[in-house]
């Protein structure tokens, strides 16, 4: 996309990104992170990591030109596909999305929400590396991928490259399957206490000559 800046009588063209995958991950968790600051210094570092348009010049630009560019910006993220990309390619690599996240286990469901709670915009990498995992076999849609052993510091460099969009569609998908587990996570627990305390109520104490213990299998 094209952006034309009148300054001193003259026109200049720069240039902004065309869409919301051309914004890796690594740049969309540096934005995200912007929200802390100003208004003003959000959009200045939003205009300046979107586009070639010098500081300098993003300074002198009027609020109404801001908010032009800003709301073109908006628009990309807001149009962007949010249909699960389930297979992904970097530097070579295919990596698929979990494929079934109803067998997903404690121990991956554990690390995610720790990353969860210490912050999405801190811990996007992370939270790729753990959905996202290097395809072992593939036959047409349908793949493995390798089996979730905890140590995610390495792929969690790469997901750094994953396009923006690739993120957004991913979060939607693992949000919208959240929000069904928390529903059910609470319900199963209860069931399997009830179970297992019922279970322990109908075992047969042993008897002896110095008292009596419960015992487990």
């Amino acid at each position: 996309m094209k952006v034309k800046i009148k300054k001193e009588g003259k026109k200049e063209t720069f240039n902004l990104i065309d869409s919301w995958s051309d914004v890796t991950l690594e740049k969309w968790a540096e934005l995200v992170s912007l929200n802390e600051g100003t208004k003003s210094k959000e959009a200045l570092e939003t205009i300046r990591a979107m586009s070639d348009i010098p500081k300098q010049l993003i300074n002198q630009l009027s609020l109404y030109d801001v908010a032009g560019i800003m709301g073109a910006i908006s628009k990309m993220q807001e149009e962007a596909n949010n249909e699960l990309q389930n297979i992904i390619e970097i530097d070579g690599v295919e990596y698929g999305f979990h494929p079934n996240l109803s067998d997903i286990t404690l121990g991956e469901y554990a690390d995610l929400e720790t990353f969860i709670k210490e912050g999405v915009d801190k811990s996007l990498p992370e939270i790729m590396a753990v959905l996202y995992r290097p395809i072992t076999e593939r036959k047409g849609k349908y793949y493995t991928i390798e089996a979730y052993d905890g140590d995610i510091r390495l792929r969690a460099e790469e997901m750094k490259k994953m396009s923006a969009e690739q993120v957004q569609s991913a979060l939607v998908f693992f949000w919208s399957f959240a929000k069904q587990l928390l529903i059910i996570l609470p319900l199963y627990l209860m069931e399997q206490t009830e179970a297992i305390v019922k279970q322990q109520q109908t075992k047969p104490l042993q008897v002896n000559g110095v008292g009596s213990e419960f015992f487990t299998d």
